[in-house]
């Protein structure tokens, strides 16, 4: 089978020659002003299941003060994962880092799953712009008179 005619076409993993991103137009001329390249768009994502710990800890523990911390390590784990594989994307990329990042987590069936999705923007580092910060020892000079 060939190239897509069109976008119903496309598969998983299409790679393309054009790349998207979330940044704005001053944001991607600052990062390339510095001497970084942007390589594309990057997500990383998963769906926890809350399972026990949202139906009967937390019923027990919501009539408490204080932290419910099987909630906070179940938040924790979902978050690490999702960053992780939007890092696995940016290295496939060849990036160097990632900018930009939006994190955001949704509830779904009921409260019972958790969806957390990273998303950033790849960058590689291609050599200084005119506008670099300088390197070696800084050094102030204030005029005298």
């Amino acid at each position: 089978m060939g190239d897509p005619r069109n976008a119903m076409e496309v598969k998983p993993g299409y790679r393309g020659r054009a790349f998207t991103s979330d940044l704005t137009g001053q944001e991607f001329w600052l990062v390339v002003d510095k001497g970084f390249q942007p390589m594309g768009l990057v997500l990383g994502n998963c769906i926890y299941s809350m399972g026990a710990v949202r139906n009967w800890l937390a019923g027990f523990k919501g009539n408490f003060q204080g932290e419910i911390k099987e909630y906070s390590q179940v938040m924790y784990q979902a978050r690490e994962l999702a960053l992780s594989r939007m890092q696995f994307e940016a290295d496939q990329l060849g990036a160097d880092g990632v900018i930009g990042v939006d994190l955001n987590v949704e509830f779904l069936h009921n409260g019972e799953w958790m969806e957390v999705t990273a998303i950033g923007t790849a960058i590689r580092w291609v050599g200084g712009g005119p506008n670099m910060p300088p390197t070696g020892a800084g050094r102030v000079t204030i005029p005298a008179g």
